[in-house]
Formats: structure tokens, sequence, C-alpha cells
């Protein structure tokens, strides 16, 4: 840079100091180029854009101005003027990844974590979960909301796929909290057009509102629970309103050699004839999909994606995604952890590193989805099941500005030969440091700054005793 003048992002600053709010230094920075600032000296490009890399950039820094990341180049690169003039965050000694994104999850049952345990999937639905389900009120929806997105901060998750009742309430606690979410307002044949209605006026209400970080889809429950009539009428709405579609479909064989008995058709073939893969999907699981599925899926790759929650289907004895399968097909898939009462946690690293070694386990095969390729599918991959692939889930010039902070000092994660392996195997949600979304930090040194989760917590826990009277009916029968 010169000492008169400089040009950045085409704007000439007066003096050569390039106007930045925060800047990160001292970082290992994981990305997916190196491109450098306008103005600094090129760094040798690499080509990492297939699906399964992981680009290491050590002692890098990187530039925020306006919520979004201006530049990721080697610290020393850093002229002393703009750190002078913005917020300096000292990174020596940590790694910076993106935000993580939990890619389907039902956030506000913190409320029920533990309550169902050691149980097959029927008796988890009919004699537990939708029986307390029905004791539901708003205030608990957002307390058991603040403790979710409280504890998906602390873990490094900026954005998640929720899929849930009372949402008005959840997208209050997110636009409050800083966070970002992609909320869908769930629903199921037996409410009526009420239950569409609902999920479709929500899904126009809150799109885009908080400064854009929440975005919406529309919410039928599953293939099983809405009628082929009203996921058609879903598609309409979804194409209408431009959303996805966020929806339980195929999560165990079980759910699909049903299906083909009572239909002769898959959950994802029901998808494919209702059109909700024609207006864009997240399938929650997709555990049952088989080969034959990949005809409907394969044309509408550019906008379908899975989300696999491996704890949940070891905890239930299911068989697991086949991401292999879709991985060659070109499926993108993302990582969740489904909600906290079958998964008990909403810890994305925790199902980046099942995703990992179940899959080796599933295949008997220790070369496939190595630590490189998890990393993938909880940064850019889930960036793209939310179809936020061109602003999320890479630290690039002109993306967001979520930012992950972890401390690789800690016992556990020394000797460092492998970063990728450590931050796949080794890494725990409390060595995570900092958190910012949109620039903003909302973890600092490993404390919250937006939330109180220990007042939501005591309040939550006097309503237990309410919130788990399982004598009041069910809001639904699960029959698969």
């Amino acid at each position: 840079m010169s000492d008169d003048s400089a040009t950045v992002d085409s704007v000439t600053i007066a003096g050569g100091v390039d106007v930045i709010d925060t800047v990160i230094i001292h970082a290992t920075v994981l990305t997916h180029t190196t491109r450098p600032a306008p103005g600094y000296p090129a760094l040798p490009r690499e080509d990492t854009e297939a699906r399964g890399t992981a680009t290491f950039l050590a002692d890098h820094a990187i530039g925020i101005r306006d919520g979004a990341i201006a530049w990721v180049v080697p610290s020393d690169h850093v002229e002393p003027a703009v750190l002078a003039q913005a917020a300096v965050i000292d990174a020596h000694g940590q790694v910076a990844i993106p935000g993580l994104m939990n890619s389907h999850t039902h956030s506000p049952m913190t409320m029920f974590r533990g309550s169902a345990e050691d149980v097959p999937t029927d008796e988890w639905f009919n004699k537990h979960i939708w029986p307390m389900e029905v004791n539901l009120t708003d205030r608990d929806v957002s307390l058991g909301a603040q403790l979710a997105v409280g504890e998906m901060l602390l873990a490094g998750v900026t954005n998640f796929a929720d899929h849930y009742f009372s949402t008005d309430t959840i997208a209050e606690v997110v636009a409050a909290s800083g966070a970002r979410g992609l909320l869908a307002s769930t629903f199921f044949s037996s409410q009526g057009q009420a239950g569409i209605e609902r999920s479709a006026a929500f899904a126009e209400r809150w799109n885009g509102a908080a400064g854009g970080r929440i975005t919406t889809a529309m919410g039928p429950h599953a293939t099983y629970t809405v009628n082929d009539a009203d996921l058609a009428t879903t598609a309409e709405h979804a194409r209408r309103l431009g959303v996805r579609t966020h929806i339980h479909a195929a999560e165990s064989l079980g759910q699909t050699e049903s299906s083909l008995a009572k239909r002769g058709i898959t959950p994802v073939q029901v998808l494919h004839d209702t059109g909700i893969l024609e207006t864009g999907a997240i399938i929650a699981h997709g555990a049952g999909i088989v080969e034959s599925d990949l005809e409907w899926l394969v044309p509408y790759a550019d906008r379908v994606a899975v989300a696999s929650c491996p704890k949940v289907y070891m905890k239930h004895a299911h068989t697991t995604t086949p991401v292999r399968m879709l991985h060659d097909a070109g499926i993108t898939v993302g990582v969740g952890t489904d909600g906290p009462a079958s998964h008990n946690t909403l810890d994305v690293l925790e199902s980046m590193r099942m995703l990992s070694l179940k899959q080796k386990d599933a295949l008997l095969d220790a070369t496939w989805l190595t630590s490189a390729h998890a990393l993938d599918l909880a940064t850019r991959q889930s960036a793209a099941t939310f179809g936020l692939q061109d602003s999320l889930g890479s630290l690039l010039p002109g993306f967001r500005a979520d930012i992950v902070l972890i401390d690789l000092q800690k016992p556990h994660l020394q000797p460092m030969h492998d970063l990728a392996a450590a931050l796949v195997l080794s890494v725990r949600a409390s060595d995570v440091t900092t958190v910012l979304v949109d620039g903003r930090v909302l973890v600092e040194n490993g404390r919250l700054t937006t939330i109180d989760t220990d007042a939501a917590a005591e309040e939550l826990a006097r309503r237990i005793p309410e919130l788990t009277d399982r004598s009041r009916g069910s809001i639904q029968e699960y029959a698969p």
C-alpha cells in the first residue's frame, strides 16, 4: 500500500488507511481460497472448489467492514494505520473457521432434553414427546429457544435450520440474540388448512427480518403426517414466496419400506411428485434414501440437500444417511443435530465428528469421509443446504463475517500434527473462545454477550412438572 493513498474495493481512502471495523489478526484461517485484499500482494491460488477440501492459512488476518469480510491476508501485510483505527482481536494460537451451521434441529426442545431415553422410535414419539408437546405455551418455546441459541453460539453455531411450533417466538429470540436462523413453522395435515396457512404466513412475515439474519422455509412435518394435496399446496406457497421447504422424509429404511408397501413409491418420490423438490428442500435425515431415489434428486441438486444427524440414528438404532452415494451424485449434505430431546446437545462439532466416524464404520472404509471433507460438510455444504452458499460458509472477501475462533493450545489438541483431524476428532465445544455474526461479537472469551441463559434455565426448570405431564392426549400419532 502507498503511504499517500490506496484503492480498496474501488474506493480511494485519503491517507491510505483502509476503513475497517474489526481486524482478527495472527489467526490460522480455514478458507477455501487464498484471494488477497485489493492493494496487497497476490498469494498463490489453489484450486479448492472440489467438495471435501480444506485450506489453512497460517498467521493471517481477517478484515471486517460493515458486517462482511473485506480481506484475508497474511498478518504482516496489515498496515499499522489499519490496526490503529479498528477493533483488534488477537487470535494467536487460535484457528478461525466459518460459523458452523446446524442444518436440522428443533431448538426449543431443550425443554425435553433427556426426557425420553433408551426407547424405540415409535414409543419416543407416541408415549413421550408428542404427549408432552400438548402442554407447550409460547413462553415455554421462548425459554427453550433462549437456552438453545445460547448453547449453539457457545459451540460456534451461528445459524440453524429450525422446524418447530410457536415460530414467531423463536424468531424474536433469534432477532434479539444476534444469531441467524432459517425458521420453518411446523404443521400436520390433521390441523387442516389452518396449519399450512400459518406456516406460509410466518414464512412471508419473517423472511429477511433482523437485517437479513432470519430466513424462512415452509414447514410440513413429514411425508407420513402431511398428505400429498397439502404437500402440493406447500410447494405452491414455497414457489410464490421464493423459499425452500424443510421436511422430514425417508428418515429410516423402515419408513421407505413402509411407503413402498403402502403406496408403491418412496418418500423421496412423494416429494418429487408433489413439487417439493422442484421448489427446493432440506430433507431432514434421509437415512432411508435408496439408489432409485437419485432419479428424483439429481435434477434438483442445485436446490435440494439432505441434513444428516448421525447421533440420533445411532441412538434409535437406524441406518445412517448414505453420504457417499449422495456425494457421488452431487447432492449436498449438511450437518445437523436434530432436536436436543433426541440428540441431547446442539453441538455441530460433535455431530460432525460422529458423521465422519459413522460413515467410516458403515462402509468399513477408513479412507472415506476424511476430516477435511467433514469440515467442508459443516461449513460450505451446510451453507448450501440453507441456500446461502454465496454469502456464508467460507471465510472469503464479500462473505458475511460469521467467524468462530477456537483455542488450539488445549492439552487435548496437542501436539498438532493434523489440524483438520484435530478440529473433527479432538476439539470440544468449550474450546470456542469467540463468535462473531455479521462482525458483531456474540461470544467473547467463552461468554455470551447477548443472552442470559441462567435466567431462562431457572424459569424453565419451574415449568418441568407441567411440561412433562403425559396425560393430556397427543398432538399426533407416529405411524409412518
